[in-house]
């Protein structure tokens, strides 16, 4: 048996100005951008391939979906650079950066409030 995670989802208030934040922030490019009556289907994805989120517009619930807890996990190899990335475009840095042998780390806020962990594995 083979299973492979497809999506996460990610609660926004617009769906263009997320992807405009992901984009600008993480180098996110759309993989699915259609809608069927109501229902508009945006999924972005990272030029590494793997896993990719799926905006769900959910006005009012938006940063609240993990009570507090980060949303994901995103691993790069390219920390320094989305770090000053981050930084000079204002993005909310939560927890400043830990370097250790094994990992540098960090954690940001998204658009709505969505905490990211943004991991370079060392080793």
């Amino acid at each position: 048996m083979s299973i492979l995670l497809g999506r996460i989802v990610i609660l926004v208030e617009d769906y263009d100005d997320a992807f405009e934040f992901y984009e600008q922030n993480l180098g996110a490019r759309k993989i699915v951008d259609y809608t069927v009556g109501p229902q508009r289907y945006l999924h972005i994805g990272f030029d590494e391939g793997g896993a990719g989120i799926w905006f769900l517009r959910s006005p009012g619930h938006t940063g609240r979906q993990t009570n507090g807890e980060p949303a994901m996990v995103m691993y790069t190899t390219e920390f320094e650079t989305l770090k000053s990335r981050l930084e000079q475009n204002g993005v909310n840095i939560s927890k400043p950066a830990v370097y250790t042998d094994e990992a540098w780390f960090l954690h940001f806020l998204d658009l709505y409030g969505n905490e990211i962990v943004l991991v370079e594995m060392r080793k």
